[in-house]
Parts: C-alpha cells; structure tokens; sequence
C-alpha cells in the first residue's frame, strides 16, 4: 500500500521475509531540504520540503537523482497524498489547512545555497479548513490519508482528533476522538489498512492506535521486546506511518532516529537506523570544492550513515522510501519477501516454541 489512493489488496495468508537491503540514497541539502514526505510516481518522484523557518514547496526529482524544479507555496508542510486523478493534498501545521493542487508544469525556481522561501511558482491551490476547534476547522494538521471511498481523513493535530472532507473540502464528520485511556494526545501520521481499519500514530503516547472503519478504538501496540536488548527501546515521537503490500506496518519513530516495523497484528519485526551513501547529486556537489571535500574527510563517517529525524516512511512494491529530513535526502530500501498461502505454514502453535533455522 501507498499514500496513493488505489485498490487495497488482501495481503497475503503469511510471508516468508528474506531481509531487507539498502538501495540508495536521493537528493542532498539545497534539494531535498528538509524532506518531510514523498509520493513516487513513474516519471517523478516528488518530495515536499520546508525551508529552514517558515516556507516550503514540493520538489520534483527523478531516478537519475537530477533536480528536475520545484512548485507550491507552503508555509509549514507536513505530509503529502496524491489521489487517482493526479491532485496532491498537502497538509499545513502553519496556516492551518490542506492544500489542493496539481502539478500543471509550472517551473518554480530556488536560487542555489537559498531556502524554499525565496521560490518563485503560481502553481494555483485551493484550500480546506482554516483555524480553530469547530467541525471542519483545524490546529496544526499533519498526517492525512484517503479512506476506501477517497475520502480525505485528517490528522487534527492541536485539536487531538480525526477529521473526514471529501475531496472538495466539504467537512464530513469527526471520525476519531476519545477520552481516558484511548484519547489521543498530539496525533501524526496515519493510514488505513486491507480492513479499512484506521492506524493513527499517537505521538506523545509513543503508541499506534487502531480504529474500525467507523472510528471505534480496537487496540493499540507499539511495544518493542526488551529481551531483545538495550538497543532496541520503546517508540518515542512516532510519526508518519506506512502499510505496503504484504501487510507489515513501517513507523518514522521519530526521537530516536529510526524507522520500526511491525507485523499486521502490531508485533515488532525489526527496524532500520540507516545506511546512506553518497548521492549522485552529493557527489557532483563535493567534487567541485576542495574545502567540502576536506570537510567531509573530516566528519563522523558513521554519523552520516545514519537517520536524523525521519518524519515519514512510504512504500511502493518491494521499495521503502525514508525521507531523512535532518540529512536531507531520501535513504531507499528493497524488501525481500515471498507470499505464502495457509497449505504452505505449519499452523501457528498455541504455545511458545524456539527454534531457528
């Protein structure tokens, strides 16, 4: 599954995972300046960046790591969808709202060194909500996603609640929100699964929350074995949140620099920290300054391995995308993992068993 609206498939009965191996890394600073989302596409792919301070846009890139241009005015962005008509919906924690708008081939231009603010497109957008604590109205919005019928669910952040548009804009209803142990508080990322239920990153309840269709609280999960030992510890900030195609659940975990994932039933898997490479872009960039390159000889060559930050985490096919926004740049995995009907696994056991192979 993808933040693009289309066809939830059932995942499969089980899966056999092989692993997962780093790909790549994409953009660079002065590019993917503090990334924040992405949406691929088969030409494009776009990354919705901030400035540093108030601004942001969404750049466009491509698989050859070139900077294509960018378009949108934004003032502090947070997440991105694309529905199947092409129309984006970026959510604004600075002004309040989502934002509605296409990608009608409008050139923006960064100067180079300079932030988002100084861009320069008139790509045309239209808005929904505005600020304040009624129905339809929205404080600090940050994740969104479509339900079943491509309708827009929307992370009320400030106000601690999901909010459902339609694609026009027009409020349709207060889907999530509670009291006592299954109240959100500070809400981000979140997504729908091959159920239609609701997974909502709870932030500051360093939880996932999972709701039925119609908003009713099923469950929450997030806890990571301690057995498993001192670096693997509990979530903290978790952010966006992710589903692909076999079902697994990726969370940005945002205040400890990783992406977790777990199984559809919210049981840990493993979790990536990052392993980047030099982009092509970087590549380019260092290679034209003898003092950049001295610089870098002279870094924490671990240090810039690995993630800073990540605010989200997408998946399309076999591909992870982590947009690393303290790093600037998107790291990409490839997950391995093989389809397994109920003829091919040995039904679960009702007691613990250890083994290995």
């Amino acid at each position: 599954m993808t933040q693009q609206k289309e066809k939830t498939n059932q995942p499969p009965f089980a899966i056999l995972r092989g692993g997962y191996k780093y790909k790549e890394t994409l953009g660079m600073r002065r590019v993917t300046t503090y990334c924040m989302d992405m949406v691929e596409t088969k030409e494009v792919l776009y990354v919705l960046i901030r400035a540093d301070g108030s601004g942001g846009n969404i750049r466009r890139i491509n698989w050859k790591d070139e900077d294509l241009d960018v378009f949108g005015n934004f003032k502090w962005p947070v997440q991105m969808i694309q529905d199947s008509n092409g129309k984006f919906y970026v959510t604004d924690e600075g002004e309040h709202c989502v934002h509605a708008l296409v990608d009608d081939g409008e050139k923006g231009y960064v100067a180079i060194g300079q932030t988002a603010e100084v861009q320069e497109s008139s790509t045309k957008t239209t808005k929904i909500g505005e600020f304040g604590s009624g129905d339809g109205q929205l404080d600090s919005p940050s994740g969104i996603a479509f339900d079943s019928n491509e309708n827009l669910l929307v992370v009320d952040t400030g106000n601690n609640r999901i909010q459902k548009f339609n694609k026009n804009g027009k409020f349709l209803e207060t889907i999530i929100s509670g009291t006592g142990e299954e109240a959100l508080n500070m809400p981000w990322g979140i997504v729908v699964n091959h159920n239609n239920d609701i997974l909502v990153s709870d932030w500051r309840n360093n939880r996932i929350n999972v709701y039925d269709k119609n908003g009713k609280y099923l469950k929450s999960f997030g806890d990571i074995p301690k057995s498993l030992g001192e670096d693997h510890i509990q979530l903290s900030g978790p952010a966006g949140i992710t589903i692909d195609d076999d079902g697994d659940i990726y969370v940005a975990d945002r205040n400890n620099n990783r992406i977790v994932i777990y199984d559809r039933e919210g049981k840990y898997v493993t979790q990536f920290t990052g392993d980047a490479t030099l982009s092509k872009m970087g590549k380019t960039y260092i290679m034209s300054s003898p003092r950049v390159l001295r610089l870098r000889e002279m870094s924490n060559r671990e240090a810039w391995r690995k993630l800073r930050a990540p605010a989200s985490v997408r998946t399309y096919g076999n591909l992870i995308y982590i947009p690393d926004f303290g790093c600037h740049r998107i790291q990409v995995y490839e997950k391995e993992s093989y389809p397994l009907t109920k003829d091919e696994i040995f039904e679960q056991p009702n007691h613990p068993t250890l083994y290995n192979v």
